[in-house]
């Protein structure tokens, strides 16, 4: 799950991490009193779950609350197009003003899961203000690198030479250490996937301040923190995905024109490759689980047919402890309940397969059952074609 910046940027101040002074605004009027109450030049900055803002004009500088109220009623409503939107875009609700600084350095944190060294890593580079993936691309050797101790966080010789590395000055020092296990500790008693301040801003008077935040929640343990739950948004979603979420179903739009009911993540994977190597592409990623009933296909079968760029529908299912026959069941219901008209190609495997064959075939229905996955594929590409 992700978060805007106004409300990652309340996480960090929680943890001791300095931020500019400021407030979310949801209206002209609010921006116009926000800016009042700080005093002095602001910066208007569109909230939406994308970077690049400030290259698509959705991040304003005003220097009083009228010019405030004016960027304020350019920038919400707007459709934000950005590098990370794509080119739909994301419709701005919600606008942070918060005070400008007196920068003299931008620099770069970042924390992520590193899957090889099976720990979270901070980065930091001397490189702020930049997308990090282009700095790690032309000149990785900018950005430095400390695993932290998923217990003891980042111990403070780790934070120093992290903060020497990249140019902090000895005044400033310890005000970067604190910053940086603040951060550290935030990452890890949040349960984030991904905490990131950029630019994390060095000041002409020697203050470290987090100028931007980032934050993404793992969804797992998202039940451990349902104060950071509620900052969900689901405008900033894909509607179908808030949809399966509904459900119990982890679904992911895609580009494609099949669309995928699987069963395991495993599975869907695979089966998403079988179908790029059949001349295909995937419309979605749709993992029912292990213990789909009847209601959950048919919830899951509405989803997919609610993608208009699905040309056809592939169901690869291996029966553990979802039977092959509770499946078949559970298809035939969705299949005349929705009225479907999409080419249906089913692929089973696994507990009570023979009975789920005979179901489908016995149903009626214009289902096309394959041998294989590799059968399945082939099938369903022609289909969609």
């Amino acid at each position: 799950m992700k978060i805007h910046e106004h409300q990652a940027k309340e996480i960090l101040a929680r943890y001791g991490v300095p931020v500019p002074r400021g407030r979310v605004a949801w209206s002209v009027d609010e921006a116009r009193q926000v800016t009042a109450e700080l005093g002095g030049r602001v910066a208007v900055k569109a909230q939406i779950h994308a970077g690049g803002r400030g290259k698509g004009g959705g991040v304003k500088l005003a220097n009083g609350p009228e010019e405030a109220a004016e960027m304020a009623s350019k920038i919400l409503g707007m459709t934000l197009v950005t590098h990370q939107t794509g080119p739909e875009g994301r419709v701005v609700r919600r606008l942070l003003v918060e005070e400008t600084l007196p920068i003299a350095k931008e620099l770069y944190l970042g924390i992520v899961l590193d899957r090889g060294a099976g720990v979270p890593v901070m980065m930091a580079s001397a490189s702020g203000g930049m997308d990090i993936e282009e700095v790690a691309a032309k000149t990785p050797e900018l950005i430095l690198k400390e695993p932290l101790d998923p217990c003891g966080g980042l111990a403070g010789w780790q934070a120093r030479k992290l903060a020497f590395g990249i140019g902090i000055p000895a005044g400033s020092m310890n005000a970067a250490v604190k910053a940086m296990q603040a951060l550290a500790k935030c990452y890890l008693e949040m349960d984030l996937s991904l905490a990131e301040i950029n630019p994390l801003v060095l000041t002409t008077d020697g203050r470290v301040v987090a100028l931007d935040g980032k934050m993404n929640f793992d969804d797992n343990a998202l039940f451990r923190h349902k104060e950071a739950a509620e900052m969900r948004d689901i405008h900033e979603e894909d509607p179908l995905e808030v949809e399966a979420s509904k459900y119990g179903l982890n679904y992911i739009k895609l580009d494609g024109t099949v669309g995928c009911m699987v069963n395991g993540a495993g599975l869907a994977m695979a089966t998403m490759d079988i179908i790029k190597y059949a001349g295909g592409a995937p419309a979605n990623f749709l993992d029912v689980g292990g213990g789909a009933n009847k209601e959950q296909i048919t919830n899951a079968f509405h989803i997919l047919i609610s993608d208009k760029s699905v040309k056809a529908v592939l169901i690869n299912i291996f029966g553990g402890i979802l039977r092959c026959d509770v499946l078949a069941e559970g298809v035939v219901s969705a299949t005349r309940e929705l009225h479907m008209e999409l080419p249906i190609v089913v692929r089973m495997e696994g507990t009570n397969v023979e009975e789920g064959r005979r179901i489908l075939k016995e149903s009626g229905l214009n289902f096309t059952v394959a041998e294989d996955m590799k059968d399945a594929a082939e099938k369903v590409v022609a289909l969609a074609k």
